[in-house]
């Protein structure tokens, strides 16, 4: 790979020691830079990194956003593959990342991401393979949004590539709930922000919805008994959400 093909891994970690080694090792084959910034974990996370040779910035975190233009910004080469710490790439893709770099045709390129939820593959409830922008040029991208929910983005063409990369989102439920608190008080902490108000009638309404939504109308049921866990869990994810904020505005009154 020669240097207008170099590629960089960036990620952003917090108490991530049971999967970070899967995921960089999955792209050490494709990648020569491996950036981690973690956010001041307590368990091996940023040892395992080190040992395997990423370069670590413990940088305190606030908020998806700005942590990963943080990390993006460690970044020396000219492309930059951003991944989570409970992702890994295939072999299949990293052979057609290889291909696509030596002639690039855009300044981006979106990745499919296939799910699996409690130790098994999900092809409905919004879980079936999804594109994202992933790999861009370093000095043409940033993430925009605010807290929670960032997204990444390129000045140019952006094109997709054909195979996906892996996301291993909740092992166990346990680890879904851990997520779940912390992404639930910061979309809140976000709307409260954005000065969005608590409103009953909107909450009631939008919880059944976001259950049939995904239950029904993106077929959800289709996967057996975890698709109705991840309709009902998506569905209290809002209700949860909408209550931190209102707790919010009550506490700020």
């Amino acid at each position: 790979m020669n240097q207008r093909e170099r590629i960089s891994l960036f990620i952003i970690t917090k108490n991530e020691e049971s999967k970070i080694a899967k995921c960089i090792l999955s792209a050490r084959p494709l990648v020569n830079e491996i950036i981690v910034v973690d956010s001041a974990s307590n368990d091996n996370t940023v040892k395992i990194c080190k040992e395997l040779g990423a370069l670590v910035y413990v940088h305190a975190f606030n908020g998806f956003t700005k942590q990963k233009n943080f990390a993006l910004s460690k970044v020396t080469n000219p492309w930059a593959l951003s991944l989570d710490a409970d992702e890994e790439l295939t072999p299949e893709l990293i052979a057609e990342i290889r291909q696509v770099l030596q002639q690039p045709d855009a300044d981006g390129y979106e990745l499919g991401r296939i799910n699996d939820f409690l130790g098994k593959r999900m092809q409905h409830g919004g879980l079936k393979k999804e594109y994202i922008l992933r790999l861009v040029r370093t000095k043409k991208a940033a993430f925009t949004g605010g807290l929670v929910h960032e997204k990444l983005v390129v000045q140019g063409p952006v094109r997709r590539l054909k195979h996906p990369f892996i996301h291993h989102s909740y092992d166990d439920i346990e680890t879904y709930f851990e997520k779940f608190n912390k992404y639930t008080t910061l979309a809140a902490r976000t709307m409260f922000e954005n000065g969005k108000r608590f409103h009953l009638v909107r909450v009631l309404l939008t919880i059944p919805f976001e259950f049939f939504r995904r239950y029904i109308l993106k077929a959800g049921f289709l996967d057996g008994l975890r698709g109705f866990v991840w309709a009902a869990f998506s569905s209290f994810y809002v209700f949860v959400k909408y209550i931190k904020l209102w707790y919010l505005w009550k506490r700020n009154s």
